[in-house]
């Protein structure tokens, strides 16, 4: 590991009222005294306070800045080092101007998760709770801050250290059995591996039944507005981010390209797709965008196909309804302020059991609905984030797939009466896989290419 003093801004560049240059290593304090000026060095004040002062060159004698100075020292600090934060104007001359001076002192420029990382390989936090800062960051809804949160205070880092040690008890009750059978009958042996190995499967069992949740509310659900032209697709856009985001006219064929844009119903984060109407068209360009649609309706996880009830069912509409049978879909039966000419009870007939909602967007009705059925298709109606055990790394959950997998095949083994010897092999490699999942025993180039997607200065 570096032991070497890092630096970058902690802060979005731009205009702000604030910018801040973060530093941490054993020597961050002594570093950045050399351009300090204030009542006293920061070389002596006490840790945790935020002291008055301004910034200079020291080669010029020139005041760069006026700022306020966070002192932190080691172990009590974010990376378990000494650090300091320097608190200045925002602006991206103000910020990189004291970044550079913090350079030239002899720090480096930290790369990306970095001090997280120092904080993960000084043992502050471990692997899941270092994820769960980087979902922190990205959470799209108050809901996914929640789950973010509670990885972060190490929630999920608490279930799987307990599922470990009732490995390791397995284990070791093994290694006894194996090294002095006179002490320990091999019966109670088995026993005990087919109660710990069963709870620890069932625990497993209980995590990965969050994941679909979790993920959802992690990474966002994927969600493709279709249609075919004219049918109020982009209206359905605007009044679900509540924004005109997309142009709207009576004329078909408007959009021509797929839009995107993240929006949170009821605590769901929708990753949302609206697409070109999916029709025959010579329009060379508009024919571009009817095949890009049909791609993102392939990888959607949730389908919003709108209808004209002002219009009855048309081929390209029971296309779409044949298309979209196997996705998870509503029907959204839009314009009813208009005349009705569409056979509902035959859209129905066909959506089966897929949920048939009216709207009217120009009036804004029907939205509220739509909202909790999107909800409650989802999350059941019930979106209790209180624990937050919830599983939502991908990562994660395939760790936890191939350790109940490895619980199974250990029981397994105990049915068909195998030696303990070889039942502990699947009994340690499930305690190696939970252990890859806090970090215990991950490889470094996992561990370095999980930092890297973090943001420059966090």
């Amino acid at each position: 590991m570096n032991i070497d003093t890092i630096a970058a801004i902690s802060t979005p560049m731009g205009e702000g009222a604030i910018g801040i240059v973060r530093v941490s290593g054993e020597d961050a304090i002594a570093i950045v005294d050399k351009i300090y000026k204030g009542k006293f060095p920061l070389t002596v004040l006490d840790s945790h306070t935020i002291n008055y002062g301004h910034i200079y060159d020291p080669k010029s004698g020139e005041t760069i800045e006026e700022v306020m100075v966070s002192v932190l020292r080691a172990p009590k600090t974010y990376t378990k080092e000494n650090m300091i934060e320097i608190n200045c104007h925002g602006g991206l001359v103000s910020v990189n101007r004291v970044l550079h001076l913090v350079l030239n002192q002899g720090t480096r420029l930290a790369e990306p998760g970095e001090f997280t990382k120092r904080a993960f390989l000084n043992g502050r936090i471990d692997l899941s709770q270092a994820e769960g800062v980087m979902d922190l960051i990205r959470a799209k809804t108050d809901r996914a801050m929640n789950v973010a949160m509670n990885q972060v205070e190490g929630k999920l880092s608490q279930r799987i250290q307990k599922l470990r040690q009732e490995l390791l008890e397995t284990v070791a009750n093994v290694e006894v059995n194996i090294d002095y059978p006179e002490y320990d009958a091999e019966e109670m042996t088995v026993t005990i591996l087919q109660e710990k190995g069963t709870f620890v499967q069932k625990e497993i069992e209980r995590l990965l039944q969050t994941a679909h949740q979790g993920k959802i509310l992690r990474e966002g659900l994927s969600t493709v507005i279709v249609g075919r032209p004219n049918v109020g697709k982009s209206s359905l856009l605007n009044s679900l981010v509540h924004e005109n985001k997309a142009i709207v006219t009576e004329i078909a064929g408007t959009t021509r390209d797929v839009i995107e844009e993240y929006v949170n119903v009821r605590g769901v984060p929708l990753r949302l797709l609206d697409t070109a109407g999916i029709r025959d068209t010579e329009d060379i360009v508009e024919k571009l965008g009817v095949e890009r649609s049909r791609k993102v309706l392939n990888e959607a996880e949730l389908v919003l196909l709108v209808l004209n009830q002002n219009e009855p069912l048309t081929d390209s509409d029971l296309e779409l309804l044949k298309l979209t049978e196997e996705n998870e879909s509503i029907i959204i039966v839009n314009k009813a302020d208009l005349e009705d000419r569409i056979d509902i009870e035959y859209v129905r007939k066909l959506a089966g059991n897929r949920p048939v909602l009216a709207t009217s967007l120009v009036r804004d009705e029907g939205v509220d609905e739509l909202e909790e059925a999107i909800r409650d298709l989802f999350f059941e109606g019930d979106l209790d984030t209180g624990d937050m055990s919830y599983v939502s790394n991908s990562r994660h959950i395939a760790l936890l797939h191939q350790a109940k997998q490895s619980v199974e095949e250990a029981l397994g083994a105990v049915d068909a009466d195998m030696p303990v010897d070889m039942i502990q092999i699947d009994i340690t490699r499930a305690w190696e896989l939970l252990g890859e999942v806090i970090g215990d025993s991950a490889q470094e180039s996992l561990i370095d290419q999980l930092f890297a997607q973090f943001c420059l200065g966090k």
